[in-house]
């Protein structure tokens, strides 16, 4: 399969930091030229975050772009949508028992023993991180750097999506040490998050990604 080579998170806590609405969010991404969101919702699923989540899977439908869930395999079975889980989350077979062949499933990784690992998991895509430190976990794994990237590339024959503390600065080297795609959250998001400001963002983005 072929990623978005620009892959956005819309990460509820770090929305919420800069008061951006995860919905509007996601539409102005979408007007910008994404082609894949993930919902990253670590809080309790309450009705409120899950009509929110399926409204966002709709936009995401209309415009034709993959829409994924972090974590929670009954809501990407509930929603239709693709799947993304951590070393601590459900096992990929069982994400993929549950969701069927023809689901997204995604797979973290932090080294290359995990790297490794995921060559014999069910998963169409593999994250590995995080490349910078990045302050979107309370807990992050430890910083893995490019050079690491570099060599894991040879080491992983799936898509490869870069994660972690990635700018617009540091994108052109992620990409050069063979990241498929790169998973952003912190630089989609502008200091004042208007529509406009998050469409400007994600075009600046996409821009890069052709590079």
């Amino acid at each position: 399969m072929k990623l978005p080579r620009v892959y956005p998170i819309l990460d509820t806590q770090a929305l919420k930091a800069r008061g951006c609405d995860p919905e509007g969010a996601a539409r102005a991404w979408l007007d910008g030229g994404a082609g894949i969101l993930q919902f990253r919702h670590k809080a309790p699923w309450t009705r409120p975050v899950s009509e929110q989540a399926e409204r966002i899977a709709g936009c995401c439908r209309e415009r034709g772009a993959m829409f994924v869930v972090n974590d929670r395999a009954d809501m990407a079975m509930l929603l239709g949508a693709g799947l993304h889980v951590g070393q601590d989350d459900l096992p990929p077979a069982d994400a993929r028992r549950l969701l069927g062949a023809r689901a997204l499933v995604g797979y973290s990784t932090h080294n290359p023993s995990q790297i490794d690992t995921a060559a014999v998991e069910p998963v169409d895509y593999v994250a590995f991180g995080p490349i910078f430190p990045t302050a979107s976990k309370q807990k992050p794994d430890a910083v893995v750097g490019v050079d690491e990237l570099r060599k894991c590339r040879t080491r992983c024959r799936r898509p490869l999506v870069a994660i972690g503390g990635i700018t617009r600065d540091t994108a052109a080297a992620v990409f050069a040490a063979g990241a498929d795609s790169i998973a952003v959250i912190g630089d989609l998001l502008p200091d004042e998050c208007t529509a406009a400001n998050l469409q400007r963002r994600m075009e600046e983005w996409q821009q890069l990604a052709q590079k």
